[in-house]
């Protein structure tokens, strides 16, 4: 039986970054002010908080700089609320820059955050841990995949707002992205009931679809590869995956094909892979 093998992208998120700039270079002053499916943020919103991240790699990953350091996280709510707070007055203080010094910057910081992955051990412990997944403890290739996810989703929602967002579902960029999200399941699945020598399967269909398979080996649901699809299939839209998993689509809004399990097939519909 073979395990999933670490998801080194580390140089993806250069391209991806690329391709983001190549997109808000082509965004029309009314481009900017379009709704997101994210219910509080317009284009943007978003663009901002795509900023604020390559910010917040370089302060905080690359130059060890934590600003003012958050105050009573003692649950997993708690740094919810304090992250929500973060995204919220930065996004409110940044909305004095123009469009133009907003593009400018987001090509300075991608061309440092860049350089920095270049330094990276994807091996290293990371300084976070995917916490989406379960962990507590995370290698820097799942937490710098995890960010990738991160940059991944939020162009998407730019591009499904403005009408152009097949490219990003293309093979070399959606892939990765499922792959990493779909590390989720033995956490999401933990408990689960399952009978020994059990076999989930999920399909996600279209180029950069795939499909993942959990394995039952009596006390803990584990993920595999190379087996058999059996009769416990769960199959989902390509379009409609990301979204489920990063809360841009209401579990009645998606709609699942299960041949098999049928409880297993409904578990998946409150899978996330963000913090949410």
């Amino acid at each position: 039986m073979k395990f999933p093998e670490p998801i080194l992208i580390i140089d993806r998120i250069p391209q991806l970054d690329t391709k983001l700039i190549e997109l808000v270079e082509t965004l029309s002053p009314e481009d900017w002010k379009k709704q997101t499916i994210a219910p509080r943020w317009k284009v943007e919103d978003v663009i901002l908080h795509l900023l604020d991240g390559n910010i917040r790699i370089l302060s905080i990953q690359r130059d060890g700089y934590f600003g003012v350091p958050p105050k009573n996280i003692h649950s997993y709510q708690d740094l919810l609320n304090y992250l929500n707070e973060l995204n919220a007055d930065w996004i409110t203080a940044a909305k004095r820059m123009s469009p133009k010094l907003v593009l400018d910057l987001l090509k300075q910081t991608s061309v440092s955050v860049a350089d920095y992955l270049q330094t990276i051990d994807p091996f290293s412990q990371a300084l976070f841990s995917v916490a989406w997944a379960g962990e507590e403890e995370s290698a820097n290739w799942f937490h710098w995949a995890r960010e990738y996810t991160e940059k991944w989703h939020h162009q998407q929602q730019i591009r499904l707002a403005v009408g152009k967002e097949k490219e990003l579902y293309s093979r070399a960029f959606y892939y990765p992205h499922l792959n990493t999200s779909m590390r989720a399941l033995p956490h999401h699945y933990k408990n689960f009931p399952g009978t020994k020598g059990e076999v989930l399967s999920f399909q996600i269909t279209g180029e950069g679809g795939g499909i993942w398979h959990l394995f039952f080996d009596g006390q803990q649901w584990l993920q595999v590869e190379d087996i058999a699809v059996t009769e416990n299939l769960i199959t989902i839209d390509g379009e409609i995956a990301w979204r489920l998993f990063t809360k841009g689509i209401s579990r009645e809004e998606t709609r699942i094909s299960v041949q098999g399990n049928k409880m297993a097939g409904e578990h998946l519909l409150s899978m996330l892979a963000v913090m949410a």
